[in-house]
């Protein structure tokens, strides 16, 4: 599973900087961090719908379209997947009611 993430993620950083009349990565980067992480919004709110809806098939579909939306952010981020592996890596094994009680309050 990792394989395919850094394999998608390795396409969107190239593509980052294509023509974006010919890429998608390069025409949403182009638009800016705002519209990516609309996208993200999105796709979560329709993957969300999916589910609540049964549509097992639409919430794969979906997923991996918050999937896709979510590794374009994260490159606009300059945050790696590995990243974002080892803080659920750091995670494994702590309650999630412990974890979230022991983050920072502001």
């Amino acid at each position: 599973m990792r394989a395919t993430l850094q394999t998608l993620e390795q396409t969107i950083r190239q593509r980052r900087t294509a023509d974006p009349s010919t890429s998608y990565v390069a025409k949403l980067t182009a638009r800016g961090r705002s519209k990516i992480a609309q996208k993200v919004g999105e796709e979560a709110v329709e993957t969300v719908i999916a589910a609540m809806e049964g549509d097992r098939g639409g919430v794969i579909g979906e997923s991996a379209d918050l999937l896709f939306h979510l590794a374009v952010l994260l490159a606009d981020l300059d945050i790696s997947l590995d990243e974002v592996m080892d803080e659920l890596d750091r995670r494994e094994g702590v309650s999630g009611i412990v974890e979230k009680a022991a983050r920072p309050t502001d």
